[in-house]
């Protein structure tokens, strides 16, 4: 790896990337406790993204491991999952929230994931019919006994990170989840941090590892 470029990511908004195949993206809790909506697009055809549910079939896991692979609608690898400096404790069961989710605890005009995600999108030109299902990295949902859902703060200290590389020439969106209504994010949502990096042209490149 060799460029790496830092962009900050504020508390409940989001910010969308081009990756081209080989490059990689390290989201990180700056703050601790704090979760990230991640989506990926395929490059020349954004009607085939990353989806939690194919996702789930190619790994039997409810989360990919460190070393599988996100992938697409169409069945096709979109990201690695590189490295995970988190506990590991992460959810692609969650759909991200929007205007009718905050419309049902009586309130308006708060701002959502996918919100975040659409107006992310428009700085790459590039429109959605539906919003998919995302990628919660450090979201806290265990599975209780009976399938019973509990909505638990996020376990991350500050700095813990992961890292994905794209299988594929993608649109990337990180959204700073701006849910407060409940205890996913300790009522207090915070900033990520992004780091992207293109591929070294030798063996002995460096940047993100």
């Amino acid at each position: 790896m060799n460029t790496t470029r830092r962009t900050v990511v504020p508390a409940g908004t989001g910010w969308a990337v081009t990756l081209r195949r080989g490059d990689r993206i390290r989201v990180i809790d700056v703050e601790g406790g704090q979760v990230g909506d991640v989506f990926a697009f395929v490059a020349d055809d954004p009607a085939e993204h990353l989806s939690a549910s194919h996702t789930r079939t190619a790994t039997s896991r409810l989360f990919p491991a460190v070393g599988e692979h996100f992938v697409t609608n169409q069945r096709r690898p979109i990201l690695a999952f590189v490295e995970d400096t988190s506990p590991g404790i992460h959810d692609m069961l969650i759909a991200a929230c929007d205007a009718e989710r905050y419309r049902g605890y009586g309130l308006t005009g708060h701002p959502s994931c996918a919100d975040n995600l659409r107006k992310a999108l428009e700085t790459l030109q590039i429109e959605l019919s539906e919003v998919p299902q995302p990628v919660n990295i450090f979201m806290n949902i265990p599975v209780g006994n009976g399938g019973a859902l509990a909505w638990l703060p996020a376990a991350t200290k500050p700095g813990d990170a992961v890292v994905f590389e794209a299988a594929l020439d993608c649109a990337v969106v990180v959204s700073a989840c701006p849910m407060d209504l409940n205890g996913i994010n300790g009522q207090k949502p915070t900033q990520l941090a992004i780091e992207t990096a293109a591929p070294a042209a030798g063996p002995s490149g460096g940047g993100i590892v």
